[in-house]
């Protein structure tokens, strides 16, 4: 594969000029009138052709076990199960709690373009039994369960400001993962604030997490949390606003690492591109939240390319002023691209080469290794 997708991905403000309604405003155009039209399931077996007994298979159009993932999940009861999704948009949230170990979900079509899981639940959303749903409860799907592996999937939340004027909680995950060895390959997440959550379950828990060949878009702290996450091969862009009247739009990651972790987030061999314009938005900032005010966010960016987008001069900002940037664990390593331009060194912190030994894959994730088989 390549190292990134060289094609444009149509955004959601892209899809939303040529679309009406929020409902709509996905950032993924229809799957093809042929996709999984006689295969709904590809390569991947059927309920017919199971290929093990704890494979099941999803389908909105009823050709399968389940038609909604959350079926799916609530029947795959247990550790090591397999969930096959036909092409479709699956509206609903779905949670796979920590006794579902080792489960994989896999898109069909091994086009992540094809299968969407999606929903539209902000920070800010009034609960059906009252109060809002805050930060975690906005998530679209959300794992805790250890082993979780995903492939060619798009994990969305199509929530938008715009609609929504009256709430002011405007953070909505598309997905967020709690869970120690998650994988997702060849997957999407679309959103606008804080749409990739990798986080862990708990202060003292340091999840191991790895994204390679993914696609994330958003605006605000769009890639955050507390797990130690590898992103290798990845493209990142930052979305345009139209509600702000001057930079920054936003901020593309927001690790809260705790101060006991030696290793946060590694960014590797990845892409920022924007369609904001040049220099509106910042490459991080550190979130200490109020529920571990001891974090000292940690990220390395290495060995990636920087559009225009980034702030060249001053890529990194406070969160808040209690805790200023320069007092975390920020770093970069041999980037390239116009946002990577080093014009005032005491902004960009660079790791030394021997430095740079130690912040690689395998230093973060130690002895698990899931770029080896079928990524």
């Amino acid at each position: 594969m390549p190292a990134y997708d060289t094609r444009l991905p149509l955004s959601r403000r892209g899809f939303l000029l040529v679309s009406t309604g929020a409902a709509a405003a996905l950032a993924l155009a229809p799957a093809p009138a042929h996709a999984g039209a006689r295969r709904p399931f590809g390569r991947f077996g059927s309920p017919a052709a199971r290929l093990t007994p704890k494979t099941l298979y999803v389908d909105p159009k009823g050709r399968g076990d389940h038609t909604t993932v959350k079926d799916a999940v609530t029947a795959a009861t247990g550790s090591g199960w397999t969930l096959v999704l036909a092409p479709g948009t699956y509206r609903e949230t779905v949670a796979v709690d920590a006794t579902r170990t080792d489960a994989t979900w896999i898109g069909a079509s091994e086009e992540p373009r094809d299968v969407v899981i999606v929903y539209d639940n902000a920070a800010g959303t009034p609960k059906p039994g009252g109060g809002t749903y805050g930060t975690t409860g906005s998530a679209t799907t959300t794992v805790q369960a250890d082993g979780f592996t995903a492939r060619w999937i798009t994990f969305a939340n199509d929530w938008l400001r715009a609609d929504h004027p009256d709430i002011t909680g405007t953070q909505a995950v598309a997905i967020k993962v709690q869970g120690d060895r998650s994988a997702f390959h060849h997957c999407r997440f679309l959103g606008h604030q804080d749409t990739l959550y990798a986080d862990s379950i708990a202060l003292a828990s340091f999840a191991r997490q790895y994204f390679s060949h993914c696609y994330a878009e958003g605006d605000v702290d769009f890639v955050f949390g507390r797990a130690t996450a590898v992103y290798e091969n990845c493209h990142f862009r930052t979305l345009n606003r139209t509600d702000l009247a001057a930079a920054p739009y936003g901020f593309v990651f927001a690790p809260s690492t705790a101060g006991a972790n030696p290793r946060g987030y590694l960014v590797t061999r990845s892409r920022v591109s924007s369609e904001a314009p040049d220099a509106f938005y910042k490459l991080a900032r550190p979130w200490v939240p109020s529920s571990d005010t001891t974090a000292r966010p940690s990220l390395v960016v290495r060995d990636t390319w920087l559009g225009p987008g980034i702030d060249a001069a001053a890529p990194y900002t406070n969160m808040s002023d209690a805790f200023p940037w320069q007092n975390q664990r920020f770093a970069e390593y041999r980037d390239t691209g116009p946002g990577a331009r080093i014009t005032v060194p005491e902004n960009r912190p660079q790791l030394t080469a021997e430095q740079a030994e130690s912040a690689t894959r395998a230093a973060y994730l130690g002895d698990w290794k899931p770029w080896q088989g079928e990524c």
